[in-house]
């Protein structure tokens, strides 16, 4: 059984005397902490994710929210099962409505509600047809439900016509693919959000709206409830041998053997507060190689193939490192303390001939030096102290940091690596991710996930167009050990200039492989014109590499998944296309065709489910009340960007209120 490392602190030295308070101060002392979960609550709410749940223009605790979970692992491929559940306690119908955040590369196909014994199955329609279906369900007082893409890893989600004490449970279904790297395979799913940064100045940047506008009457202000919960069951049928099955973010209960395995968490339910992980070993005479899994749809064909390249021993370049470290408000808390702490491992891993420099942001940025610098003894030192005088304040503005480390070129005979320590919690993504398309030059860009919760969309798609690798980091902990890994990496190129033939007419994702580092895998999808046949990889490692891979399985079973993966990998390459400046009206249809054909949702598609039969009266109102997410582990719940400055009063007035008490006291 895998437990969670346990960490003592040292108390704060107002403890350290033994007189007792008296009763007064006390409770002056309890009333100061309730105001400051209070305040907590209500920035968190700003954001407007988590659930909404109304009555009129009052705001209420009438919900209480739990999410299971069941994983499937076969392969290389994972089904998941999420369930949420909620009651409404109000006396009054409602409408619920929330921001659900999956895995960034999860392919959604599959809505249910269940309201007691009756059970409602939603469909696939174009996006302005599906919000026109629930509203009009809505507004007739029928059951209904609709999930729409926010972000490619966020979805909002509206159930309407809840009825008063009654129990409404919703469940979407998802596909999408194991992670493997250094001989270990990988799979994760967030189970909260880290509220998003967007800056004044996004001009012309697409930042969809964070909630969706109530059908009927809106609110303003905030709702306590119970946090909300999780429950988590896995399954995994590897297909091959396992030594070893285990979180590194959860404790969890593993049973099994060989090739199957089970696993839930030890204390079966937690609170959602932080992103679970699942890894898995496989015995080291069994560590793969290559793999391929198929399915055939509709008479159509599609294969998945993975392979892990060899790597081959060669002297590491000279290296140039730019640390750009997020102080940003949302860091507050562990996660500045693992950004410190990964950014002074990699410059205490610095050689000598190297060189380095490092740049800070929050709504501002700074840079140490106004070039890179010789990784000297006093120069690492004065790096280090800089580092560590850190603070987490302010928005979240990533832009111009990153256009001050790709500035200019590296010397002759230096390699520019930009290792970026941060949650990503922005809210111009594809703004971000264009400049680094469009102008990192010869730089290679490593994003380091810092925290509980961190943007796993962004931190792929920079890493995939940085033509580098990510690493995420959960917990100070391990900070040492992964950063040496990727440091590792960073001077282990396994191969570069990756191509894939494939045997006949075939469409395969991504089309632009990125390179790979040692330890990782090539991952690829496609749509084929015949079953069978052999696709020829081939790359520079850094000599000329050529492998050959038969399509069909030995087993020749289908591996139900594959398809909708192809379908969500098209759908993101196209998106690539728009972002580097291809004509929406050309795109559109092409991602409509895709998704409406594999049931899945998109941008221009959405989920939809309603009951046919009415079941709000006419005279009865609807609307909405918001609850927010769980406040991600390790966190400040109002540490979102910058908070304002009325917050920031109100929250000075209650820490000198604690201050006076205990001064007064002491």
């Amino acid at each position: 059984m895998q437990t969670r490392e346990h960490r003592e602190t040292e108390r704060p030295r107002w403890f350290w005397r033994r007189r007792r308070l008296t009763p007064a101060p006390k409770q002056l002392l309890s009333l100061s902490f309730l105001l400051l979960i209070l305040l907590s609550h209500l920035v968190h709410a700003q954001d407007g994710s988590g659930l909404l749940l109304g009555a009129g223009d009052h705001w209420r605790p009438g919900l209480i929210m739990d999410t299971d979970v069941e994983l499937h692992v076969r392969g290389l491929i994972a089904e998941v099962r999420l369930r949420q559940r909620f009651r409404n306690d109000s006396g009054q119908w409602q409408e619920g409505r929330y921001l659900l955040p999956l895995p960034e590369n999860a392919a959604v196909d599959t809505l249910t509600v269940r309201i007691g014994e009756r059970l409602i199955e939603g469909e696939i329609r174009e996006k302005a047809e599906a919000r026109k279906v629930y509203e009009q369900a809505a507004a007739r007082g029928q059951r209904a439900g609709l999930v729409e893409q926010n972000r490619p890893n966020l979805f909002r989600t509206a159930i309407a016509n809840i009825a008063p004490d009654e129990e409404v449970e919703v469940e979407l279904r998802y596909w999408q693919p194991v992670d493997f790297r250094d001989g270990v395979f990988a799979l994760g799913l967030p189970l909260t959000l880290t509220p998003r940064y967007t800056p004044g100045n996004c001009e012309g940047c697409d930042v969809p709206a964070e909630s969706l506008p109530a059908t009927t009457a809106t609110s303003e202000g905030f709702a306590l409830a119970l946090p909300p919960t999780v429950a988590l069951r896995a399954v995994i049928d590897a297909g091959l041998s396992l030594q070893r099955v285990y979180s590194p973010s959860h404790a969890v209960s593993v049973h099994g053997d060989g090739e199957h395995w089970q696993v839930e968490l030890a204390e079966l339910v937690e609170a959602s507060d932080r992103d679970f992980l699942l890894r898995w070993e496989p015995e080291p005479s069994a560590t793969p190689r290559s793999a391929v899994f198929t399915e055939q749809v509709d008479g159509e064909h599609y294969a998945l193939l993975m392979l892990v390249p060899p790597t081959l021993p060669s002297a590491p370049l000279p290296r140039e490192l730019v640390l750009v470290i997020d102080n940003s408000g949302s860091m507050l808390g562990e996660s500045m303390e693992q950004a410190k702490a990964a950014a002074d491992r990699a410059l205490a891993r610095l050689r000598p001939g190297d060189r380095f420099n490092v740049i800070r942001f929050d709504h501002t940025h700074e840079a140490l030096y106004p070039q890179a610098v010789a990784a000297e003894p006093g120069a690492v030192a004065e790096a280090r102290m800089f580092v560590r005088g850190l603070r987490a304040e302010g928005g979240t503005e990533l832009l111009p940091a990153l256009r001050r480390a790709f500035e200019g070129q590296a010397p002759q005979g230096f390699l520019r690596q930009v290792v970026l320590a941060t949650d990503a919690a922005i809210g111009n993504e594809e703004q971000v991710l264009r400049a680094i398309e469009l102008e990192r030059g010869n730089a290679r860009l490593f994003p380091v996930g810092i925290g509980s919760a961190p943007n796993g969309h962004f931190l792929r798609k920079s890493a995939e167009l940085g033509r580098g690798s990510q690493l995420l980091i959960r917990d100070i902990g391990e900070v040492a050990e992964r950063m040496d890994e990727l440091l590792a990496r960073l001077d282990r190129p396994a191969m570069r200039d990756i191509r894939v033939s494939w045997p006949g007419i075939a469409d395969g994702y991504p089309q632009q492989v990125p390179d790979l580092y040692q330890g990782e895998a090539l991952q690829v999808v496609a749509k084929l014109a015949q079953p069978a046949g052999i696709a020829q990889i081939s790359g520079l490692t850094p000599q000329p590499w050529n492998r050959p891979l038969a399509l069909q399985r030995k087993d020749g079973h289908d591996s139900p998944g594959v398809a909708r993966l192809w379908a969500r990998a098209r759908i993101e390459s196209l998106e690539d296309a728009m972002r580097r400046g291809a004509d929406e009206a050309e795109i559109r249809p092409q991602i409509l065709d895709t998704a409406l054909r594999h049931q899945l949702l998109s941008r221009y598609t959405s989920l939809v489910v309603v009951e046919r039969t009415p079941a709000r009266p006419t005279h009865s109102g609807l609307a909405s009340t918001q609850i927010a997410n769980a406040t991600p582990a390790g966190s400040v719940a109002f540490a979102q960007g910058s908070t304002g400055w009325p917050l920031e009063l109100l929250l000075a007035a209650v820490l000198g209120l604690i201050a006076t008490v205990l001064i007064r006291r002491s």
